[in-house]
């Protein structure tokens, strides 16, 4: 598992503070319920992973809008036991996190307790950088000659 001390970091930035933010934000620990995991699996391919045992997945919501996605989770009809020792926490939650640009969500699946969504990285077409040709009077001239000929 990597740690990154993002104090030393930020000083040798300039112009990212919001992107810093972020990333700062998201490593402080104030709601740790549930847990959950992102993961890299590809070069534009990133997986999430929410623990979330005790929940069936029509008690889940999630929603992408622009760069947020939220997963909200309310245990629908629990009745309260008379429990002993209760350990498995089914409290109702929000989960909101923060994606960059041009991340979309592509598949969510729920199994044996383990909320997975699958996110994409998509630039669109008119956001990708483009090489451009550079003519130069050398290749003018030559391409004019060629014409001539023909």
């Amino acid at each position: 598992m990597r740690t990154y001390d993002l104090p030393t970091l930020r000083r040798s930035t300039v112009g990212f503070d919001r992107l810093l933010n972020l990333v700062n934000d998201a490593t402080v620990d104030d709601d740790n319920y549930p847990p959950f995991d992102v993961e890299r699996t590809g070069e534009h391919q990133y997986r999430i992973s929410l623990a979330l045992a005790g929940f069936a997945p029509q008690d889940i919501d999630i929603t992408a809008e622009q760069s947020v996605l939220v997963v909200e989770g309310r245990m629908a009809g629990k009745e309260d036991g008379d429990y002993l020792h209760q350990g498995i926490s089914v409290l109702p939650f929000r989960r909101v996190l923060n994606l960059s640009e041009h991340m979309q969500v592509k598949d969510a699946t729920f199994d044996n307790g383990l909320l997975t969504i699958v996110l994409m990285r998509e630039v669109p077409e008119a956001m990708k950088p483009r090489r451009i040709t550079i003519v130069g009077s050398g290749n003018e001239s030559q391409k004019t000659e060629n014409t001539q000929a023909a």
